[in-house]
């Protein structure tokens, strides 16, 4: 067999696996599905229990070309002491940093139950070599990292290599091992609820343990539409296999609102089983104080 006929059968392996699912999506279709769900059942969700919960879901995040030693050191110095100030309060679900930041988070980390999440493989353009995302990846998780984000190779997939974009994740997740692997779409650069779906089923398909919307780098980033189709994408493929993918939404996540429309999504999507942070996170550091304001009803800017 030929390297043509090679190329050939793996694409045809992808496509006969986007087969199984619905994919011909209207982007009308899925405005007008969101549209009912955020006017129908976002208000009942509007609970100081719900809040709480989101809170205990956030992915603490600093990724700023301002990011040192000390500020790192400081940012988690936070979280160790929110435990103490809050102790009624479950603490936030992961901090995330730069991989050259892990070991500062892993040595300053005092308080149980909270990852240590990097971006990593080129993070966010995803434009490096295979090799310097692996060993960018194994350097992270040597220095403490528990769970990985990385964005896929967008412009492999809008070009219709969906092997090369696959093989990638199977080769990131084959360094995660037991570890989480986080795989961010970029929503905003996929445009079409199409495209959305597509992407969802091949990221899972090659071993994403998450699916992310967006680096929050580039505009759009999250939207209640992307969630939507990537929620339907995770309950389709949990159907279709048994193994339950968890979701992210990140970037532009700027108010309690939006984080209320977010979880009432999953709720009525994916069900009561996705509403933990085992399988839910929130990607954002302005919503921590925004809740905190609202869970003590009074305005708090802790972190």
């Amino acid at each position: 067999m030929n390297s043509m006929e090679n190329q050939e059968l793996t694409q045809n392996k992808y496509d006969a696996t986007l087969a199984k699912y619905n994919t011909a999506l209207s982007d009308a279709e899925v405005g007008a599905q969101v549209a009912a769900i955020v006017e129908g059942k976002v208000a009942e969700n509007n609970t100081p229990e719900v809040k709480k919960f989101l809170f205990n879901c956030i992915d603490l995040t600093t990724l700023n070309t301002t990011d040192s030693d000390e500020s790192v050191m400081k940012f988690t110095q936070n979280v160790n002491r929110f435990d103490e100030e809050y102790p009624d309060l479950k603490n936030v679900a992961a901090i995330c940093v730069y991989p050259c930041f892990a070991e500062i988070v892993k040595d300053t980390l005092e308080v149980e139950d909270v990852k240590i999440a990097c971006v990593s493989a080129g993070f966010p353009s995803s434009q490096t070599f295979t090799e310097v995302k692996v060993a960018e990846t194994a350097m992270a998780l040597m220095d403490g990292a528990d769970e990985i984000d990385i964005v896929i190779s967008v412009g492999k997939f809008l070009s219709g290599d969906y092997e090369g974009m696959c093989d990638e994740i199977q080769e990131l997740k084959e360094t995660c091992k037991e570890k989480h692997l986080k795989v961010i779409l970029e929503t905003g650069a996929l445009k079409t609820a199409e495209n959305i779906k597509k992407a969802s089923i091949l990221a899972m398909y090659a071993g994403a343990d998450f699916i992310k919307t967006s680096t929050g780098k580039q505009q759009p980033a999250a939207t209640p539409e992307a969630a939507y189709v990537m929620c339907q994408a995770i309950k389709e493929y949990h159907e279709q296999t048994g193994i339950k993918i968890g979701f992210k939404p990140a970037g532009g996540i700027n108010s309690v609102n939006d984080a209320l429309v977010y979880y009432t999504i999953v709720k009525e999507v994916l069900g009561e089983e996705w509403l933990n942070n085992s399988l839910f996170r929130l990607g954002t550091s302005r919503l921590a104080n925004l809740l905190l304001s609202e869970i003590l009803e009074k305005e708090v800017k802790f972190f």
